[in-house]
């Protein structure tokens, strides 16, 4: 049976003291520690139960421990003991109920005296009920008895840790609408009782202390911001009311639950969490500063003064529910104001519920009638939306046909309230467990909504209690029978029996710390074995902290929908953010784990497309951290991880991760292959074998890792040969076994070749067409001129028993040593191939352009065609203009070196999507539904063009003053600026359209989106031409010259049509990942394609049909952009890294023989910085990039060309 009390916690100044800050050692009064856990029941070598969340003491002594010279004075309020409740939130999202009571403790005299601490001085000390059922109450009141129990001058009949655990070992959990459990503390008698589980949740909490902090506008504002997800930050002067507010909002909100970061009293050591970009919930005292804090975007409710500020508005409930809800709590709150006109007598059979609790005070009718008001609230405005929901693989609620049938009924144009409200996490999460359940029997909004609608009583929907519940008594056999007489008195909360370890420990600790105190003239004030064991103990805290949220985030991340995107999901994004912001490496390695151990469990290891490109895009996140701290076993971990998944699912996974992390540096290092090697033999179980034997079979391992063709990395043949053959010499294998070995290799080879096709270190005339390998992996290396394009290497199978080692030396330079032993080897290896390439390192240029406070999230270019005009060039060429989530259009001009910011558009009320531009006015799209158009000259706003029922995805200024837009609700509108018009709804989608093409000489457009077809219309002649159709998934970009139309798929291809034909003439299948850009070369009539995948593919049409004629590895993250010139070719990645290529040949005069799409050579790129880009555009006229950032900076990189 369950119990309802998990753990008691004593937490306070234990043996290792340092302060918040991590400085270790007492430092006086003034200072406030990090608190320890001291004791707990069950105690922690108890096998049957889990240990605490490791954050506990920190969570119940929220501003750490401090130290007073005196301890309880009557006289002194500051001194009485504190009594509060918080609420812990696992990685799972399951809770923690944890009641506190906080008082001073004298310190005990062995830390005193280790730590010189004056005597008599007492400490903070916080005793503590864990539990996982939200009986705040009986917590209490058990907690608080325990509390009196020790300090009683009576004092207790038994030892007070016995007390402690007769209740927690036997006090069960009440069976639901059923059971009543009585207990005793002494002579105190408990009880605990919940209700049963078909009526509201459980919320053993008043709702009093809310709607008294706030009024009934600001209830309804913070009730408003947590339904539609917004960061919250909430603020007192007392953890009580931090944690029942918060508490309480989320009761309001049933059916639906907050799905977000949720800490309502946060640690002050933790206010930088504020900073965070995603929703949270969080409740800080208000005397912790955040003045040094970005609050943009923030909704900061101060419960005592009554008072909510944000920087971005909260749209407000529509009416008439409004004025309903607004009604109902002022009736609950203050009847006697609201019902003065009202004749005191039952007139005409009244039977107002509010009017029978009038004059009583607060109670649990209160409470309930609070939360049946709103629940009426989302009966009334979510009517009839069960007839809206839909089961399929793309969406569960048709939302845009219920806000349609909503503002007929209401005679309201589309109110972003509801919009917002539809598309949350939590109204899909209750539409997505709904689907899941048999009939919804226990949904209390449907029922709700059918009394209403059949004239019942709200309350009928409730369980009614048909008898009694049954009682339960516990009563501890050991009370009132020693006859003794003795009673246990305490003038300090007693310690716990420790074990000899903990003693042991415990004495060890400080004796160092009074050793390093004595002798502190002599030598450091810790020993180094001290300091490496409280290191690793910390450490151990901090990843067991990490991997808690990690487990909760993966498994959330593999329950995702087919239809859901991973790479823009909350649980990708936090996980990200853990693995790049942990310096340690703690949530890359805790990654890492977190997938091995639910491989352990009994996982599959099965992975739709969509997870698996999350997966393999995280692991290599976290191998680039490792890498950059020289983190092997992180490193070697996630390869050996990487291979279990595609062993567990061999049958069932497309495609394997680990052949997608060649992209990577580290496997070039020989000392990782070396260091690896070694942990294979230390690991072997067959220690018994012959030495040669042993080696022979971890080599083959490694060669797995290295080569194999289906789950291994695919590096490149005389790297993967030379490491091989030099492990194998230093560990002096014999002639004979070495030859077996090449053998071994040179089959894999074989079967890599047979299983993805011929690799790109063959000549050129072996490269397939682009159907026949659709997976085929490029290990071109960037820094030199391709072999494709050559036509020269050979495999290493052909050269391994020459006894030419120019081949070997060769091999050798590209393996980038992690010693300096390869430096020379390596430099001048790079020389060469730099100098075959024809590249040349100049010094760039790189601008950092600040001016957003939030990310940015559209990019553009303001190019000569633009802006041409009879006179020439205009000034305004060159441009760049952005867009962010902080709702501002900002014009940057390059050419003003230190002050290129010219102009800030405000006009949006949400996140900008989309801009264009002409020769005198910019337009931009946003999510708050609107198009506005801006004179580029005066920043001015002309014209706010309003239409569209979904956030404005792609717009295009075109001439004669019109303008094009598509959105997400599936139309694309053209409009004439100079009357604020819908000229017409030139086409429609069935689904979102999230890229368009336009020619403005033919009339003719191109739109694509979330449907996966591709649309085309002659504008002109008002008809739709063609539903191009063959993508299985979302099309994300499309590119349109003349009379050929380019689209990029989530489906990882892309596909060639032909428009006036609306045909399609190829499909290019080589990518492992969506295509995020395609590009049009049109002086060579070919493609470049971008994918997140990393790889950049160029392809040529022929009489043989189009084929890839050149891979380029240099980007390892997702591409953005490429933007296509006669000469110059720019490419941007989301890992801020940005190329630019060229063709020398051209340039130079020299004849272009071959292939012509080979001919694109890299020119330059800048040093990489880290930061995660949403968009890149170029400005090849100036041989400018220019990307924006999630941390809201511009970065310009302006290549300076001198040849």
């Amino acid at each position: 049976m369950a119990r309802i009390f998990e753990y008691f916690v004593v937490c306070g100044l234990g043996p290792e003291i340092r302060t918040l800050d991590g400085t270790k050692g007492y430092h006086g009064t003034e200072y406030l520690y990090l608190p320890s856990l001291l004791d707990q029941y069950p105690p922690l070598n108890h096998t049957l139960y889990p240990p605490p969340p490791p954050q506990l003491p920190t969570c119940v002594l929220p501003a750490g421990v401090e130290l007073f010279p005196s301890g309880f004075d009557s006289n002194d309020p500051l001194s009485y003991p504190r009594s509060y409740p918080i609420v812990l939130t696992e990685g799972d999202g399951s809770k923690i109920y944890v009641s506190c009571i906080t008082f001073r403790d004298p310190v005990c005299e062995d830390i005193a005296e280790a730590y010189c601490i004056p005597p008599n001085s007492f400490a903070d000390k916080c005793i503590c009920v864990v539990s996982r059922s939200p009986c705040f109450r009986v917590l209490r009141e058990a907690l608080e008895e325990i509390f009196a129990l020790c300090f009683s001058p009576s004092g207790s009949s038994k030892p007070l840790w016995d007390v402690i655990a007769h209740i927690v070992s036997n006090v069960p959990l009440p069976t639901p609408g059923k059971e009543r459990v009585l207990f005793a503390i002494d002579n105190c008698l408990l009880s605990v009782e919940v209700p049963p589980k078909d009526g509201l949740p459980h919320a053993d909490i008043s709702f009093q202390p809310l709607v008294q902090c706030l009024d009934v506008d600001n209830l309804i504002k913070l009730f408003t911001a947590v339904l539609l997800e917004r960061r919250i930050l909430i603020r007192s002067n007392k953890y009580s009311l931090l944690s029942l507010a918060s508490e309480a909002i989320c009761h309001l909100i049933y059916p639906f639950r907050w799905q977000h970061v949720y800490i309502p009293l946060l640690f002050f050591s933790g206010v930088d969490y504020i900073d965070a970009p995603t929703p949270y919930m969080m409740g800080l005292h208000s005397g912790v500063d955040t003045s040094n804090l970005g609050m943009d975007g923030v909704v900061i409710v101060d419960l005592e003064f009554n008072q909510i500020t944000t920087t971005e508005e909260i749209p407000p409930i529509p009416e008439p529910e409004l004025s309903l809800l607004r009604g109902e709590i002022l009736k609950l709150l203050h009847p006697n104001v609201v019902g003065i006109d009202l004749m005191r007598a039952n007139f005409c059979g009244s039977s107002d519920q509010n009017l029978k609790i009038i004059n009583k005070p607060w109670g649990e009718d209160h409470d309930l009638q609070l939360r049946l008001i709103f629940l009426k609230f989302f009966a009334s405005i979510l009517a009839g939306y069960r007839n809206f929901m839909e089961n399929n693989a793309t969406h569960v609620f048709n939302t845009q046909a219920f806000l349609k049938k909503r503002s007929r009924s209401t005679n309201q144009p589309s109110e972003p309230m509801i919009a917002q409200f539809l598309d949350s996490h939590g109204f899909l999460d209750y539409l997505e467990s709904g689907l899941g359940s048999d009939e919804n029997n226990d949904n209390l909004l449907d029922k709700l909504q059918d009394a209403l609608g059949r004239g019942q009583n709200p309350l009928s929907i409730l369980p009614s209690i048909l008898a009694e519940p049954e009682i339960v008594t516990i009563s501890d056999p050991d009370v009132g029978v020693s006859g003794s007489g003795a009673k246990y008195t305490y003038d300090r909360f007693p310690s716990n029996v420790r074990t000899e370890e903990q003693e042991e420990k415990r004495k060890q600790i400080l004796a160092a710390v009074n050793g390093a105190i004595e002798y502190s003239g002599r030598q450091t004030p810790s020993s180094p074995s001290i300091s490496s064991l409280e290191r690793a103990a910390e450490r151990e805290r901090m990843v067991l902290d990490i991997k808690v949220k990690l487990q909760g985030l993966w498994l959330r991340l593999l329950k995702l929908e087919a239809g859901e995107d991973p790479l823009s999901s909350f649980e990708y994004g936090t996980i990200l953010a853990l693995i790049e912001s942990d310096a340690e490496g703690i949530g890359g390695s805790g990654f890492v784990e977190c997938i091995r151990e639910h491989i352990n469990s009994g996982w599959h290891g099965q992975l739709t497309e969509e997870q698996f490109i999350a997966v393999k895009e995280l692991l290599k996140t976290a191998i680039s951290r490792a890498t950059s701290r020289n983190d092997v076993l992180t490193i070697r971990d996630a390869l050996e991880v990487s291979a279990e998944m595609y062993k567990k699912d061999a049958n069932n996974v497309p495609d394997y991760v680990q052949r997608h992390l060649i992209s990577l540096s580290i496997w070039e290092e020989l000392r990782f292959w070396e260091g690896y090697f070694d942990y294979l033999v230390e690991q072997s179980s067959d220690k018994s074998a012959n030495y040669a034997a042993l080696v022979t079979a971890q080599l083959i391992v490694l060669a797995s890792h290295m080569v194999a063709c289906l789950a291994g990395l695919g590096l490149p043949d005389n790297d993967a040969w030379y490491i091989i053959e030099t492990i194998a010499e230093r560990n002096n294998i014999g002639y004979k076994l070495l030859i077996k070995l090449r053998g071994l290799l040179s089959h894999i080879h074989q079967l890599r070749i047979n299983y993805w096709g011929v690799s790109s270190g063959k000549p050129q005339s072996l490269l397939p067409p682009g159907l026949s390998s659709p997976r085929l992996k490029d290990a071109a290396d960037e820094n030199q001129e391709p072999l494709e394009a050559s036509g020269v290497g050979r495999s290493w199978v052909q050269s391994m028993f020459s006894r030419d080692t120019s081949s070997r030396t060769n091999s050798f330079s590209r393996v980038r040593k992690w010693a300096s032993d390869g430096a020379a080897e390596n430099g001048n290896a790079r020389k060469q191939d730099m100098s075959s390439a024809g590249q040349k390192k100049t010094q760039t240029n790189v601008r950092i352009l600040r001016g957003h406070s939030g990310p940015v999230t559209a990019l553009h270019c303001v190019t000569r065609r633009e802006v041409w005009d009879l006179v020439g060039d205009r000034e305004d060429a060159g441009f760049f203009i952005s867009g962010s989530t902080d709702c501002t259009v900002k014009i940057w001009d390059p050419s003003l070196r230190g002050s290129e910011l010219r102009a800030t558009l405000q006009g949006h009320t949400r996140t900008i999507r989309a801009i264009s531009s002409d020769r005198g006015k910019v337009v931009s799209g946003s999510d708050d539904l609107s198009v506005i158009v801006w004179d580029k000259q005066t920043t001015q706003l002309l014209e706010e063009l309003k239409g569209h029922d979904a956030q404005v995805s792609c717009v295009r200024m075109l001439s004669g003053e019109r303008v094009l837009t598509a959105a997400h609700d599936g139309t694309v509108k053209m409009w004439d600026v100079r009357t604020d018009t819908c000229v017409a709804t030139v086409g429609r989608c069935s689904s979102a359209v999230l890229c368009m093409e336009y020619d403005d000489t033919s009339g003719i457009l191109a739109a694509a989106g979330r449907d996966a077809v591709a649309n085309i219309w002659d504008i002109r002649a008002g008809r739709q031409m063609h539903k191009l159709l063959g993508h299985t998934k979302w099309i994300r970009s499309i590119r349109m010259v003349g009379d050929t139309l380019i689209t990029g798929s989530d489906d990882w291809t892309a596909r060639v049509w032909t428009v006036s034909r609306g045909t399609c003439d190829a499909v290019l299948a080589c990518h492992a990942g969506p295509l995020l850009c395609v590009e049009y070369s049109a002086s060579d009539k070919g493609i470049i394609t971008g994918s997140t995948d990393g790889l950049l593919r160029f392809w040529e049409n022929d009489e043989e049909g189009i084929k890839c004629v050149k891979n380029v590895t240099i980007h390892t993250a997702p591409i953005l952009s490429i933007n296509a010139g006669e000469q110059w070719l720019g490419v941007g990645a989301a890992d801020n890294s940005m190329s630019l290529f060229q063709r020398p040949q051209e340039r130079l005069g020299v004849p272009n023989i071959g292939s012509k799409m080979s001919g694109w050579q890299l020119y330059r790129t800048p040093q990489k910085t880290n930061a995660v880009v949403r968009c890149v555009v170029s400005d090849l006229e100036r041989k400018r990039i220019c990307s924006g950032g999630r941390n809201g900076v511009l970065r310009l990189w302006e290549a300076t060309i001198n040849i």
